[in-house]
């Protein structure tokens, strides 16, 4: 057998996310196996055990947040090369776990994934800092702070860099409430997040749009509206019953709120079924 069986797959998943403490890179390693057929055990292995190997080439406990900071630096954004450009934002892979340690290429969410991982690994004070639009990484307590930019191989940032990436991704000021450390399961769904958005400009790619919103579904906190966005996928995949029948169940979760909304709901999937017809 080649990968992992769709089933088995989204068992682990959600056995996973539902763990008291959930893996940041186990969830990212099933996520690039719903994607990569040939991703099996023995890759998702070996996965975890390159990111030991990396870790394990890191100084032991070389100082304070900003060396901390430096060492993975130089490890990983100099000497091994890891870092982005703006092509890598047009690829799949660029947010598969699996690829982005393969090629040391990737979107800010994922080289900050390797970052983390690693850092975690080999004893350090490190989180993900989920800043609006750009991801990065942080060391060390609030007060002693020092944030980096993995995308940018591991650049230490100052506090104006931080809120130039703010401004300049949303137009509004940097508040200190970004910069508190990202949960796991919130870095998971913005994965996630972004193979959505990835797909929804390629629709030719509904397939990759359907198992990312499933997934997100199977996370214990989620938006009902996945429900719907689910709905609407399998019928453009030409699975109207089922469709239908998710458009349906949301129409009838929101009805309590919106009853214009879910009339509007139960419309399409009247037309979703009559395209059996």
């Amino acid at each position: 057998m080649t990968g992992l069986e769709r089933a088995e797959l989204r068992r682990r998943f959600a056995e996973e996310a539902r763990s008291g403490r959930p893996d940041l890179s186990l969830l990212c390693l099933l996520v690039g196996a719903a994607a990569d057929p040939t991703l099996d055990e023995a890759g998702l292995d070996g996965a975890q055990v390159d990111l030991d190997s990396l870790a394990g080439q890191v100084p032991f406990r070389p100082g304070g947040p900003l060396a901390w900071a430096v060492a993975l630096r130089e490890l990983l954004g100099e000497r091994l090369g890891f870092g982005g450009s703006a092509a890598d934002y047009e690829r799949l892979e660029s947010s598969l776990l699996h690829r982005v340690l393969e090629r040391r290429r990737g979107l800010p969410i994922l080289l900050s994934v390797v970052w983390i991982e690693v850092a975690r690994r080999a004893g350090a004070p490190v989180y993900g800092v989920a800043l609006p639009g750009h991801f990065v990484v942080g060391f060390g307590p609030p007060r002693e702070q020092v944030l980096v930019d993995p995308f940018d191989g591991g650049r230490v940032l100052t506090g104006r860099d931080a809120e130039l990436l703010v401004t300049g991704a949303t137009g509004a000021p940097l508040e200190p409430s970004m910069l508190e450390p990202a949960e796991t399961l919130d870095v998971v769904r913005r994965i996630l997040d972004n193979i959505r958005a990835w797909a929804a400009l390629r629709p030719e790619r509904s397939d990759v749009a359907l198992w990312a919103v499933e997934l997100a579904l199977l996370l214990p906190s989620h938006p009902a509206r996945l429900r719907y966005e689910r709905g609407q996928l399998l019928v453009r995949r030409g699975e109207f019953v089922r469709g239908a029948e998710e458009m349906e169940e949301y129409a009838a979760l929101v009805e309590v709120v919106d009853e214009a909304l879910a009339e509007r709901v139960r419309q399409e999937a009247r037309g979703a079924r009559a395209l059996l017809n």
